[in-house]
């Protein structure tokens, strides 16, 4: 009788046992991604009975609540909406949230952990509770500039502080009225919501850092060309056969250069020469020679592979694991399975202009407080450190030979030494084109780094992406 009164004495202390494990865990562990999960209708409604804190730009709410008259108490209103929606995103009673109203959602809701004093003294104060505001970085006249330049286009704009990581613009094309999806009526949001999915032009995806992704093209080669000059055994002056065309090993496909023909005159054509006039069979020929293993690595040095947010999550731009000798040749020149985000691209040229430092790139620059006590500060970090400040520099001056000589020349502007590469990329046979630039400016102390992508393209990136990128580096440099 005893030994089985002992073993259900032991059943039953290993059940509470377990029972006050898996209530700890979900209580204390597990109680920031719960307020996270959108599923989460409790926290949803809970932060609907405080003032939201702001979302900021430059000082000034792009997304603030407002007082009002319902069991809500607070309504959302966001301003400038479609100029701003990719970064804000929205926040609504039973689609979720996206954005930063999905990232910071505890700290605008203020239940952050870092405000749980604040929420203490609110309640025996009998204040009402005050979310925390996030200030960010975007630069509004850069922002407008950016969303400008690209007009009717569907595409991308990220511009990014070089030196520090900041986000100075981020505009993705079509938007959307984020105001449409913060309404009090389940009915109108839900009709609002079904109604941007089924738009074909896909608004609620933010192109600049996440979709189905994008071939890079011809700005893929900024990677190759890092990996050969770090590497040690190649210089500018380094020089590969240049025939017209060029069949694929292991294959009966053939890859020409754009237009057709060699990569400039004579049988063979320097490293240098073949970045300024983009040319491919070059750059298939050298992605070979390095090997994949190395331009893999390089390119996961950038960021490739990497899952990291802004604080919204990116889209891990992608490299394929295994590449067989003609994909190999092929995603040399930033075709067959190579794919990426504008804000990837960005984060490319930025390191090239930070002497081959890759900052991590951000969209915070502050979250205060309602007392205005700073919670996080904006602290710049390194990314990665993926060349050598000689690589960087060899690269930065035929970037600019690109720009001042080459085919992106539509990215010079006057008195200023542009550093900067377009591209092309392929989708399929009979396929729109995917056209791009990337680039920094001032070449000597850059200020900006940009990456343009527009999708749908007819021509080339020199001559629609390069004159966008333009006019966000002239929003920098002219303030």
């Amino acid at each position: 009788m005893n030994r089985e009164l002992k073993r259900v004495s032991a059943a039953i202390l290993i059940m509470f046992v377990a029972l006050m494990v898996s209530s700890t865990t979900i209580t204390v562990f597990q109680v920031d991604n719960l307020r996270a999960d959108g599923r989460n209708v409790r926290t949803l409604y809970d932060s609907y009975s405080a003032e939201r804190g702001p979302i900021l730009v430059a000082g000034n709410p792009i997304a603030e609540s407002t007082p009002v008259d319902d069991q809500y108490k607070f309504q959302r209103v966001y301003t400038e909406p479609e100029l701003y929606a990719p970064i804000t995103g929205y926040f609504t009673l039973n689609q979720g949230t996206i954005g930063i109203e999905g990232a910071l959602n505890d700290f605008l809701s203020g239940t952050a952990n870092d405000q749980f004093l604040a929420q203490v003294n609110a309640i025996l104060t009998g204040q009402t509770p005050k979310g925390a505001a996030v200030e960010l970085t975007i630069d509004p006249v850069v922002q407008r500039a950016a969303w400008d330049a690209l007009g009717n286009h569907t595409g991308a704009v990220v511009a990014i502080d070089p030196k520090t990581g900041a986000i100075l613009a981020m505009v993705s094309k079509p938007s959307y009225d984020p105001n449409l999806l913060a309404s009090h009526s389940s009915t109108d949001v839900i009709a609002a919501y079904e109604a941007l999915l089924d738009d074909p032009g896909n608004p609620l995806i933010n192109r600049a850092i996440s979709g189905d992704l994008y071939h890079p093209g011809s700005v893929f080669k900024l990677i190759v060309a890092a990996a050969a000059l770090d590497s040690g055994r190649y210089t500018p002056e380094s020089t590969f056969p240049n025939p017209a065309s060029l069949q694929l090993p292991l294959s009966s496909s053939v890859i020409t250069n754009s237009g057709g023909g060699t990569c400039g005159p004579g049988e063979t054509v320097t490293l240098a020469d073949a970045l300024r006039l983009s040319c491919n069979i070059p750059f298939a020929e050298l992605g070979s020679a390095l090997g994949e293993d190395e331009i893999r690595d390089y390119a996961k040095a950038y960021g490739f592979g990497t899952e990291f947010g802004i604080p919204m999550p990116v889209t891990p731009s992608t490299i394929p694991d295994s590449l067989d000798a003609p994909q190999l040749m092929l995603s040399s020149f930033g075709q067959a399975n190579v794919r990426v985000t504008p804000l990837q691209i960005a984060m490319v040229s930025a390191g090239i202009a930070n002497g081959g430092v890759v900052m991590k790139p951000t969209l915070i620059r502050a979250i205060t407080a309602p007392d205005f006590t700073v919670l996080r500060p904006f602290l710049p970090t390194v990314f990665s450190a993926p060349i050598t400040r000689e690589s960087s520099a060899t690269l930065t001056a035929l970037m600019v030979n690109n720009v001042n000589n080459g085919a992106a020349s539509n990215g010079r502007i006057s008195g200023v030494d542009v550093a900067g590469k377009t591209g092309t990329a392929q989708n399929g046979e009979g396929e729109p084109l995917t056209l791009w630039f990337t680039g920094f400016a001032p070449a000597n102390d850059p200020r900006i780094a940009v990456a343009v992508v527009v999708e749908n393209g007819t021509s080339f990136g020199n001559v629609v992406a390069a004159p966008i990128a333009r006019k966000v580096i002239e929003a920098v440099l002219n303030k």
